[in-house]
């Protein structure tokens, strides 16, 4: 038997970890002499609400099998909180392979303790397998904490899969040797295909009483929400933007204390051309994305949602680590200048927005390649 644990910190984890739990179970169901054990990690890093019963039966995630309870901290002691809780959970298990994913605090601290592990000497290791899923992409910006962590993490594990071409050239640049990655494809959007016809039937526009066309904005970078001098020029490109289309702004609730804290939350509230929204279920998201105008956003994930959507994506930041989604998807990486911002939002409503290609193996499988390479390498 090959024992697998995945780690997850945050609800995203959650979504990339589902397309590797069902691989797992087609795996079992196919190859009942060669089965696989999978145990889920959750770090606790960070508390979500939304995570209920129902979030995990909607995406067909099973309850994790751990919960460290680690909460929130500053970057140094939620990391040190997570090691230490996390070396007798691996100790007890051994498993044979430790799966991390994406670049929360959860996945480099995990791995750094995998990697000085030493299992008890009736082991058939030493220590599991480090493997890293969304290995190779960089944003080339060191000042976000993610970046770090991508990096770091990339270093010392032992397997690297990758969601598109260009992060084996990256890798190979910083010293991976060529036997260490795989591209795989992308398991975030294994979960979006999954998912996208029961994400048709939600209700949520219904819920939001939205009839006509819109955009659809989240923000919720530092960068971008923490300063005034940085979150009000956006908002007032927002409101230029209603004078063309509809908004609907499902409200992060670390941006939603910075438009407090300026002001800025009440100039939003009394604008009838922009519909406030509370952060949303991955269905309810997930349709609005879909039947969105254009998508303005921050966030790395939703670059990659909508180049498969096939819809417009505005990203306002100076760089991104998923640039295929620029390159042949449907992503305008523009950076926060209020009239290139404007100017763009207006070309695209006006039927001038990217067509995009999907990227190679962005088709579903992903999960399962990885699976079949980890039954490969570590049997």
């Amino acid at each position: 038997m090959l024992k697998i644990m995945s780690i997850a910190g945050a609800r995203p984890n959650f979504m990339k970890l589902a397309s590797i739990v069902r691989a797992v179970e087609k795996h079992n169901d196919d190859n009942e002499k060669t089965p696989v054990k999978h145990i889920i990690v959750h770090t606790g890093q960070h508390y979500d609400q939304k995570m209920s019963d129902s979030f995990f039966i909607d995406l067909g995630i099973p309850q994790p099998d751990i919960n460290l309870e680690v909460g929130s901290g500053s970057h140094a002691s939620q990391t040190a909180e997570i090691m230490k809780r996390f070396e007798p959970v691996l100790l007890d298990q051994c498993p044979d392979v430790l799966l991390v994913v994406g670049d929360v605090n959860s996945t480099i601290a995990c791995t750094l303790v995998a990697s000085k592990i030493e299992y008890p000497a009736d082991q058939k290791r030493k220590r599991p397998i480090i493997v890293h899923v969304e290995a190779g992409l960089r944003s080339f910006d060191r000042d976000m904490p993610e970046e770090v962590n991508r990096i770091l993490t990339d270093t010392i594990s032992d397997l690297l899969f990758t969601t598109e071409e260009s992060c084996l050239s990256q890798l190979q640049s910083e010293g991976v040797a060529l036997e260490q990655v795989h591209f795989v494809g992308n398991v975030m959007i294994d979960t979006l295909m999954q998912h996208v016809e029961k994400a048709e039937r939600s209700i949520i526009k219904e819920d939001l009483g939205l009839d006509n066309p819109y955009v659809l904005v989240t923000l919720h970078r530092p960068s971008n929400v923490d300063r005034q001098e940085t979150l009000q020029p956006i908002i007032e490109c927002l409101m230029q933007i209603t004078q063309q289309q509809h908004i609907v702004f499902p409200v992060h609730p670390r941006t939603k204390s910075s438009l407090e804290k300026f002001g800025l939350f009440q100039i939003l509230e009394k604008n009838p051309a922009i519909t406030l929204a509370d952060p949303l279920g991955y269905l309810d998201f997930l349709k609005l994305i879909k039947d969105a105008k254009v998508v303005i956003t921050d966030s790395g994930g939703i670059q990659e949602e909508t180049t498969v959507l096939k819809v417009p994506c505005v990203t306002l930041r100076e760089n991104t680590e998923r640039p295929v989604t620029v390159n042949i998807g449907t992503n305008y990486l523009i950076g926060t200048d209020p009239a290139r911002i404007v100017k763009t939002v207006s070309e695209i409503l006006q039927g001038n927005g990217k067509k995009g290609e999907i990227p190679p193996l962005w088709d579903g499988h992903a999960g399962e390649r990885i699976v079949e390479i980890l039954l490969s390498c570590a049997s």
